[in-house]
């Protein structure tokens, strides 16, 4: 089977889909990789690197893309209208899609997969299974985008992290707030203490409590008993009813009188981004604080914020809302990456060496959002109709 790997084209996008590590492993497998002439340069894997381990080099989307069995994208394919290149143009009928597609927020490009004829399948939508955690797309490059908002905030704010005692006095450790203790919010939380920053968090999940703690910071409860009921059944947070938003913002802003950084990382699944923050908290922030909103992507935690610009709100509180963080760290965020696509090609492949979608695995009956021409993803679409015509996957 031909495994093929393009250049992403989407707007603030540095990583891509294999590395040479994974083409390796792949060819091993026995499949054929192709990648694109110069899809790997900005995560810094050269052509020659991936061809040294085994993939043949394409000159451009189309002949990569030709006859290609698997298609494996970091960001979800190009179709018509949006851009010169139309990559989903050029994927044949039957073959598999597979990488962060976004289905809840782009349903048009769902429709398009299921038109085309493709199987896609959608990362995101992994069960929080162990089965599949070498496979957790969202967990991986959540925590390098963890790790670099606490790194990117630390270059932008005007005063050192640690406590340092010095022959001309001492400074005062910086108090870093992170809201929102999932894996990038725990990886914010454990880089600003190895900063040597004071560091609090919240989150609306009770089982958050120990884990923040454990890592050294403390914990900001709003609603312990409201908490319990605040986590899905697949371990992410759920929205949390207006009262207790309410009660959450007067808790929050007592603590934005004593804190110098926040970093915003609350998301919900499928939905718009809860806000956090509005003006009237960021006045209880002092001048010259920081707010980084990892979640401007998805509608934003902060009010205010606009995406990759640093607003300066009238108090003198920078807002900073980066896009695709994990990007910025390409090398690291792209061989995390593409090792998890290669752990869930192990679901697919077959011993023979073919593709085999069985949707009694739920693996792949969460992340399969098309097949045989239908969208088939229960939480898209009722089942798909027998008499969908389109050549099976």
């Amino acid at each position: 089977m031909k495994v093929a790997v393009i250049k992403e084209r989407r707007a603030h996008e540095r990583r891509v889909a294999v590395s040479p590590d994974t083409v390796k492993r792949m060819v091993g497998m026995g499949l054929e990789v192709v990648v694109e002439n110069g899809a790997g340069t900005d995560a810094c894997f050269a052509d020659a690197a991936l061809a040294a381990a085994g993939a043949s080099i394409a000159a451009d989307p189309a002949s990569a893309l030709d006859d290609a069995d698997i298609v494996l994208k970091v960001q979800r394919p190009l179709i018509d209208g949006e851009a010169d290149v139309a990559e989903l143009r050029y994927l044949k009928r039957g073959c598999a899609l597979i990488g962060l597609l976004q289905p809840a927020q782009h349903p048009g490009d769902v429709d398009a997969y299921a038109r085309a004829g493709i199987c896609a399948f959608a990362m995101e939508l992994l069960p929080r299974i162990t089965r599949a955690q070498a496979m957790d797309v969202l967990s991986s490059q959540a925590n390098l985008a963890g790790y670099k908002a606490v790194i990117d905030a630390a270059a932008e704010f005007g005063r050192a992290f640690p406590m340092m005692m010095t022959a001309a006095g001492t400074i005062k450790a910086a108090r870093v707030l992170v809201m929102g203790a999932g894996v990038a919010g725990l990886q914010a939380i454990a880089t600003a203490r190895r900063l040597g920053a004071i560091v609090s968090a919240t989150d609306v999940r009770a089982v958050a409590k120990e884990q923040v703690e454990s890592l050294g910071a403390t914990f900001i409860t709003v609603d312990e008993a409201a908490s319990h009921s605040a986590e899905t059944a697949e371990g992410y947070a759920r929205e949390m009813g207006e009262d207790y938003q309410r009660r959450q913002r007067e808790k929050i802003a007592q603590a934005l009188k004593r804190t110098d950084i926040v970093i915003c990382t609350a998301l919900v699944p499928g939905r718009k981004a809860p806000v956090l923050l509005t003006d009237a908290m960021l006045g209880e922030l002092a001048a010259g604080s920081l707010v980084m909103d990892l979640a401007v992507e998805a509608g934003g935690n902060v009010e205010g914020s606009r995406p990759e610009e640093v607003v300066t709100t009238p108090g003198g509180v920078k807002i900073i809302a980066p896009l695709n963080i994990p990007s910025r760290i390409a090398v690291d965020a792209s061989q995390l990456y593409a090792r998890n696509l290669l752990s869930f090609l192990a679901v697919l492949i077959d011993q023979d060496r073919k593709l085999r979608i069985d949707t009694s695995d739920e693996i792949i009956r969460a992340t399969l959002l098309t097949e045989n021409g239908a969208i088939v993803n229960p939480a898209l679409a009722p089942p798909a109709t027998a008499d969908a015509a389109a050549p099976s996957c």
